[in-house]
């Protein structure tokens, strides 16, 4: 379903293995993605590999059968989309402790997670009146879309997860309540620490979108669709819509939320210094340094030259 006569091959992926040493494929994934002129952001722990990486296809499945080819990644899931411009700046392999940062260092999706539920028996799953749907993503996130009747947890950070998880759990459980859990996320890996954290709290009956929801947006018609709004990516693209096709929003450089070209008529909106959703927040030393970041940045695209300073905020 996705446009396959835009020029840039986009790959998000991870997986979850027990690396031996993951210090040491660091060099060797980086070395080869430059080679291949792939660029993007991937993550390396003792517990896996995820990130999300851009460019031509010849040097994306090259990277991809690296990946396949380390121990235990054989077979690994990743999704492929297509962009019209390259969405990143360069290449970046960084050394993590998490892959995804849930701060539960005793949760282990090896041992045990939700069912998967494939993206075509979801809407089932998710219309039950049983059923607790669950978004497991941050609040920016959710804001510009979600599954229909889904409880937004309106996280700041993943860390908060497990505390809010169990402060609903106690309140469910006082109306007398066990209903059927079903979490979901961007592209299914936030939802294998959440599931898995939820078993590990006792819950049984919790399920997991397999491949997130853009595995679900890509797959499913928009006529037999039950998301409403786009789905935030982290990169150039900002977000996506059914088909995988590209999205309406921008970003604000400043805070990194994603902005319509509604809250661009604010006054409070000022390209790459301010948003409505950040204005309050800042003081105006730091606007007043995202301008000068701004001006280098349009000075560099006169240029014709990347400018990496927007890129640095992530």
């Amino acid at each position: 379903m996705t446009d396959t006569s835009l020029p840039v091959c986009v790959a998000a992926l991870y997986h979850f293995t027990a690396f031996e040493d993951h210090k040491s494929l660091r060099q060797p994934l980086l070395e080869l993605c430059q080679k291949e002129g792939v660029k993007g952001s991937l993550l390396l722990a003792r517990e896996g590999i995820n990130g999300t990486i851009a460019g031509p296809d010849a040097g994306i499945d090259a990277v991809l059968a690296y990946i396949d080819s380390l121990p235990g990644c054989a077979g690994f899931d990743y999704k492929k989309s297509r962009a019209k411009t390259m969405p990143f700046l360069r290449m970046k392999v960084r050394l993590k402790k998490e892959i995804v940062t849930m701060g539960q260092p005793d949760i282990d999706p090896h041992v045990c997670v939700g069912r998967y539920v494939e993206p075509k028996d979801w809407n089932a799953l998710i219309s039950d009146p049983d059923t607790v749907v669950m978004d497991t993503r941050n609040d920016y996130e959710v804001a510009i879309g979600t599954f229909r009747g889904a409880v937004d947890p309106n996280l700041k950070t993943f860390r908060a997860f497990p505390e809010w998880f169990r402060n609903w759990r106690k309140e469910v459980e006082a109306q007398g309540r066990t209903p059927k859990i079903a979490m979901f996320c961007t592209g299914g890996i936030r939802c294998e620490k959440s599931t898995a954290f939820a078993r590990q709290e006792g819950v049984e009956d919790v399920y997991h979108l397999k491949g997130g929801i853009l595995k679900y947006l890509e797959e499913i018609p928009e006529e037999e669709s039950l998301w409403d709004g786009e789905c935030f990516v982290f990169d150039q693209r900002v977000s996506v819509g059914h088909g995988l096709k590209l999205g309406r929003y921008d970003l604000c450089h400043a805070c990194r939320a994603p902005i319509s070209a509604e809250d661009k008529e604010s006054p409070q909106y000022e390209e790459g210094v301010s948003c409505p959703h950040c204005y309050g927040q800042r003081t105006d030393v730091q606007r007043q340094r995202y301008r000068e970041r701004q001006r280098q940045a349009q000075l560099a695209a006169e240029r014709g030259q990347a400018h990496l300073g927007d890129e640095a905020q992530g």
